[in-house]
């Protein structure tokens, strides 16, 4: 058994994870972090983890803290595991990082949207964790930084069609929906209930929101030129589930046939991307509580353009279950172990 620790174990990423690892067979949570829950089992902090995850809460300090676990989830802020990830890579433990710190190639570029990067030395350590792209890097790594919530619906999108060259990227518009749950368990009041309950809402409008450069550094590396896209994220009275609607003007004339089988090739063999059929779109229902990104497309031949839909959780594939099937793979564990829960309907 591989003995697992979550360090932030009582924010959303924190309990999805302990959620689906608790139903993992090849895996033991023997540490669960938690400075303001400090001395609590975590299932009096989240009570659906009762009888299966009792382990108290625990704030330990850096030697207890490597000595506690073969493998690390960093489920904190950035800032707080750039601080952290290296005294867990020099104890040589295996680490996915949740946080922005090192997903980004770049510490210019990481500077210019997050804060000075006090660790940049393992920025060419860390392996983007998207593992219908790099799953080989994945498997050979011990940094992995697992991808942001919208980053990964857009990415998985739009992949087969820079990959394919058929679409103009200068055209690019990302629209895209998340539940209140990406924003975090802490309280604010963007995200109390009266504030967001019939009500639908735009923000970090006008290319501010931080996953743009996330978003722009992957499909520059799929279109193999510089990329620049519109992004807008909105906040949708739900608790999770994230639906992007990607715009972008095809470069030549192209059939639904072509582009669908475009789709499928390249995800053919992908157990959590699920390629509709022509004619059907994803919806955030049919992929709750799942590890699935549900994509389909239709072409608006008035104008030339090709919209792309794209559903997840945004707390399964779009986080906790995303660094699961990260680390199965660095661990030579079957992708789908832990996983394989069928979505929540209704």
């Amino acid at each position: 058994m591989l003995n697992i620790a979550i360090i932030g174990a009582s924010g959303y990423t924190g309990v999805e994870l302990a959620r689906l690892l608790s139903n993992h067979p090849e895996v033991r949570l023997t540490l669960v972090t938690s400075r303001q829950f400090e001395g609590q089992p975590l299932s009096q902090v989240f009570p659906n983890l009762r009888t299966k995850v009792d382990l108290l809460c625990e704030n330990p300090d850096i030697d207890r803290l490597c000595d506690s676990a073969d493998f690390y989830f960093a489920a904190v802020p950035h800032k707080t595991a750039m601080d952290l990830v290296p005294h867990l890579r020099r104890a040589g433990k295996k680490v996915v990082d949740l946080s922005a710190d090192f997903r980004l190639r770049d510490q210019t570029v990481y500077e210019q949207w997050y804060q000075p990067h006090s660790s940049a030395q393992f920025l060419s350590e860390a392996v983007y964790g998207l593992p219908e792209l790099y799953r080989d890097d994945i498997a050979g790594s011990s940094l992995v930084a697992n991808p942001g919530c919208y980053p990964t619906s857009i990415i998985l999108g739009l992949a087969p069609l820079l990959k394919a060259g058929i679409i103009d990227p200068e055209t690019i518009i990302a629209d895209s929906k998340s539940g209140t749950s990406g924003a975090g368990r802490s309280a604010q009041i963007g995200s109390l209930f009266c504030e967001v309950t019939d009500g639908f809402r735009a923000y970090k409008v006008g290319g501010t929101h931080r996953h743009t450069p996330e978003i722009e550094q992957e499909l520059s590396l799929l279109g193999g030129r510089d990329i620049r896209i519109s992004f807008t994220p909105h906040l949708l009275p739900l608790s999770r589930g994230i639906l992007s609607t990607i715009y972008a003007r095809l470069q030549s004339d192209q059939t639904e046939d072509a582009i669908h089988q475009l789709y499928q090739t390249m995800y053919a063999d992908e157990p959590f991307v699920r390629v509709l059929p022509p004619g059907n779109l994803p919806a955030t229902q049919y992929v709750r509580g799942s590890n699935f990104c549900d994509i389909g497309f239709t072409i608006d031949r008035r104008t030339g353009r090709i919209i792309v839909l794209s559903a997840i959780d945004n707390i399964v594939k779009g986080a906790a279950g995303q660094a699961v099937q990260n680390m199965n793979i660095m661990c030579g564990f079957d992708e789908t172990k832990g996983l394989e829960v069928v979505p929540l309907f209704p």
